[in-house]
């Protein structure tokens, strides 16, 4: 290893969603900044399709099937993929993305390997890993066990340290490392989609980005659209695919908004329809930090959404955007109104969002703590002390429950 760059095993979930997009991105901006990233995930990751770095290389976690199982033995491909990697090609350390079952395979992995072979593991963990999975009787004590056996564990946010805080007792061990956004890439100026292809110059467009998953509630996307339309002229515009899609079909349909809603399923570039949006709607009730919210205000385009999950330490409420209680449509769709019928406050919080996107989430900033993290974990110096402006502002609040 020189002094200057390292060999990093970047393991992740493909699809999209959060964890794979901040991951391949971490990775794409590590890889221009001079270290050598190897992917390891069960597909090409969806932000890497059709790029090309000559320090990025990725490994495809192969499943076999057997009759005698229920199911691919996913986790023990990810433990074998890990080990062959480690050791014919070489690595200085993995980060893994999702506690479960990543984090048990890189342990898997480095059980394999034996204590010469080794290398160190940070697992950074990004919300439904510990709200949905983690919370289960039956995957707790796993996750538990991965997270016990990481060499250092990251949070996208302080809401999420503080649920993994409370729920696995590790308080001293978590360090928040906010996602991020590349401005450069997200940008107010990027106008390759051409916005008359859908809506008309007096019509104003909504927007709404995600896996349509529960969490996302994307019907009170939809219902709260309805409500904006019947008083002003508008388009939605709704980007992703996942279970509720039908859902979110069919309740267009029965409000009479069908021909004023756009289903444009998975898209890879999003930084090329974000910025004809005139508003972003995000009501997840229970998001660990929003990555297409920040997306969104780095492309100056005001964010209305949920007061719930991480999403307040990324949107500022009245200043870059509003947040309104969990499932209150009339609140969604009232505070859009007053941003879509006000140009200069649509203006103001657009510009704010910006501001706040590169002044606190830029990833000039945040990838360098990831660099710092990974030389302490390499060089086997101990981890930090929790900062100040993460888990030392709560921990004093929770109570650990056995």
């Amino acid at each position: 290893m020189s002094e200057t760059s390292l060999r990093i095993g970047m393991v992740c979930y493909p699809t999209y969603g959060g964890s794979g997009a901040v991951a391949t991105e971490l990775g794409r901006l590590l890889a221009r900044r001079g270290h050598r990233i190897h992917f390891i995930s069960y597909a090409r990751p969806f932000r890497l399709a059709g790029d090309f770095h000559p320090n990025i290389v990725h490994h495809e976690i192969g499943s076999e099937y057997y009759p005698l199982f229920q199911g691919q033995l996913y986790t023990i491909a990810a433990a074998v993929k890990m080990h062959d990697i480690v050791r014919h090609i070489g690595l200085d350390l993995l980060h893994v993305h999702y506690a479960l079952p990543h984090a048990i395979s890189a342990w898997m992995a480095m059980e394999m390997l034996g204590e010469e072979r080794r290398v160190p593991t940070l697992t950074t963990l990004h919300g439904t890993d510990i709200t949905l999975v983690g919370s289960r009787p039956s995957f707790a004590p796993a996750v538990k066990l991965g997270l016990d056996k990481s060499g250092a564990l990251t949070c996208v946010s302080q809401w999420l340290a503080r649920h993994t805080c409370e729920r696995f007792a590790n308080c001293g061990r978590l360090r928040v490392i906010y996602n991020f956004v590349d401005p450069e890439v997200f940008t107010p100026d990027n106008h390759a989609c051409n916005r008359r292809h859908f809506a008309d110059d007096n019509e104003k467009i909504l927007m709404h980005i995600s896996n349509f998953r529960p969490v996302k509630r994307v019907t009170d996307v939809v219902e709260t659209f309805a409500r904006i339309a019947a008083r002003t002229p508008a388009r939605l515009v709704m980007i992703g695919d996942g279970p509720d899609r039908e859902k979110a079909v069919l309740l267009a349909e029965k409000l009479g908004v069908t021909d004023r809603v756009a289903m444009l399923g998975n898209q890879p570039g999003v930084n090329h329809f974000l910025p004809m949006a005139d508003l972003f709607l995000f009501p997840s009730d229970g998001e660990s930090f929003g990555l297409a919210a920040l997306e969104a205000m780095a492309c100056e385009v005001p964010v209305v959404g949920a007061d719930a999950g991480g999403l307040p330490e990324v949107v500022a409420h009245g200043e870059c955007g509003v947040l309104c209680p969990v499932g209150d449509v009339e609140c969604l769709a009232e505070e859009s109104l007053r941003i879509l019928t006000d140009a200069d406050l649509g203006r103001r919080m657009g510009r704010a969002g910006r501001r706040r996107a590169i002044e606190r989430f830029a990833a000039r900033s945040i990838v360098p703590q990831y660099e710092e993290l990974y030389r302490r974990l390499v060089s086997g110096d101990a981890m930090p002390s929790p900062c100040s402006d993460s888990l030392a502002s709560f921990l004093p609040e929770v109570e650990l429950t056995e």
